[in-house]
């Protein structure tokens, strides 16, 4: 990917006026990777979608979500594990719809997938992207019987600004201050297991500051996110950075890297963290991709072979759930 390449394609992803979604990629990719295809939601699977349910109002918007289930006769069989997709978009744009056809592809190998609204930055600065998805999470937990998803085997995963998001989500699990429903609730909002695809780890490093701490950029991404540079709010921009908080404690995590290193600043140091902690965490590279992969063929089927191999290793069905003989 070249350099002019990969700049406009963090264009389309950081600017409010520009949507983000895989048309939009799409033609910035093009010339560089003719032969991707934008994915699409046809699976050689039975799946059912049931679209736009409210699942928290914040003020007059009511954030929605798509959840994509495995058939039913596989869920007759037993609670499934599920996910809450988070979309990028760097924090100021991106749509629910990019994550359907991951959703949908999770959803023919038996996993469902809950793809969610959360407030942008033009709507509401850090952290309430956090406060949103930790909402959906106690959603899909609340709701977990009606759609035979077991409660205990539920995941949070996201892209780019939403993979970053998805592990700040997964590693703060009882943080009063990232939880704004916590208290008034007692529906967990903890994920069994995280998975980062080309998200930082760290706005801290200076590698990522490089990038999103530029004042040519008059904010960046992160510093508009934040409302402050990172020399006005040092602090806060490591709050944000989910390697701040690995601990024996913290869920399984999955990282899937792009080609571009730039976009994962944080996860290797993350990765030694957690082994040094003792829990699992896996990185799995698509060499030669773009950043937003997931969103094209022919990458979005090894990211769902990934995930769903990750899942069922790290969410295996509790004894006390198995169907007896």
């Amino acid at each position: 990917m070249t350099d002019k390449t990969m700049v406009a394609e963090e264009a389309v992803a950081a600017t409010a006026a520009v949507p983000y979604n895989a048309v939009t990629t799409y033609a910035k990719l093009v010339k560089a990777y003719p032969f991707i295809q934008i994915a699409d939601t046809c699976v050689n699977a039975e799946i059912v979608t049931i679209s736009a349910m409210g699942y928290v109002r914040r003020g007059a918007h009511l954030l929605q979500l798509d959840l994509v289930l495995p058939a039913q006769t596989a869920r007759d069989k037993g609670p499934v594990p599920a996910v809450v997709l988070v979309h990028g978009g760097g924090w100021r744009s991106g749509e629910r719809g990019n994550m359907a056809p991951l959703a949908a592809r999770l959803a023919a190998r038996g996993i469902a997938a809950a793809v969610i609204d959360y407030r942008l930055a033009d709507e509401a600065r850090y952290p309430a992207a956090i406060h949103d998805v930790k909402a959906a999470l106690r959603w899909l937990r609340a709701n977990s019987a009606a759609h035979g998803i077991d409660p205990q085997r539920i995941a949070v995963a996201g892209g780019s600004a939403g993979g970053q998001i998805a592990s700040l989500v997964g590693v703060t699990n009882g943080a009063d201050k990232f939880d704004a429903d916590g208290a008034a609730s007692i529906v967990s909002s903890a994920a069994q297991a995280v998975i980062n695809i080309d998200g930082l780890s760290d706005f801290t490093s200076p590698a990522a500051r490089a990038n999103e701490d530029d004042p040519k950029k008059k904010p960046s991404a992160a510093g508009f996110w934040f409302g402050a540079s990172y020399a006005d709010a040092a602090a806060l921009w490591r709050e944000a950075s989910p390697t701040s908080y690995v601990n024996r404690d913290t869920p399984p995590m999955l990282f899937i890297g792009s080609g571009q290193a730039r976009f994962s600043v944080g996860r290797d140091d993350m990765v030694d963290k957690l082994h040094a902690a003792g829990v699992a965490a896996q990185v799995v590279m698509l060499p030669d991709s773009p950043h937003s992969f997931w969103l094209f063929d022919p990458w979005i089927t090894p990211t769902a072979d990934a995930m769903a191999g990750f899942l069922t290793t790290q969410l295996p069905i509790p004894t006390t759930t198995r169907q007896q003989p």
